[in-house]
């Protein structure tokens, strides 16, 4: 392609002069409309600078989006980072939370477990002074009550004492 001297300077950003001075010590050659062919500028002065420029911001602009593109990534992975933390945290108190409720229903347990042995020493305790006044009685008393028969209880030891279940009978016919 040719092109004329004046666009040459620009495109390559040498003077007029420049050129002149190159095409007269013969360095560089013209066609014969006095034209430059591009091939001869790029032999003498290497590639145009309007296109070095244009590869350098087409260059720069890539960079550019790749860096706001790396930034948006670094953003969204540092705010991603901030809600697991948050999340993690929240369930490290729930953890907490669950423990705290286990020590309680074990320290619950435990009192229960001390009410418990408590009551089955009072009732064996009772068993066994109903037992002796049973048995003190009946050989008090063995003309007055049948052997078999106990001796009434008072209100206060009947609601304590258990309650004998009665047996169902089943007839068959």
């Amino acid at each position: 392609m040719n092109i004329s001297v004046t666009k040459a300077a620009k495109q390559w950003g040498v003077s007029r002069t420049t050129i002149y001075q190159k095409i007269n010590d013969g360095e560089l050659s013209r066609t014969a409309d006095k034209k430059i062919d591009t091939s001869e500028m790029i032999r003498v002065f290497g590639e145009p600078v309007t296109k070095k420029r244009t590869e350098q911001s087409v260059n720069t602009s890539n960079s550019m989006s790749v860096n706001s593109q790396n930034v948006q990534n670094s953003t969204a992975l540092e705010h991603q980072l901030a809600l697991e933390k948050m999340k993690n945290e929240h369930l490290e108190q729930q953890v907490r939370d669950q423990k705290q409720l286990i020590a309680n229903y074990q320290e619950q347990i435990s009192q229960l477990n001390k009410t418990l042995e408590k009551a089955n020493a009072s009732i064996h305790d009772l068993t066994q002074i109903r037992l002796l006044e049973f048995k003190g009685a009946d050989s008090e008393h063995s003309d007055q009550q049948s052997p078999l028969e106990p001796e009434p209880l008072s209100e206060k030891e009947a609601a304590a004492a258990p309650t004998p279940t009665k047996k169902k009978k089943w007839w068959r016919p």
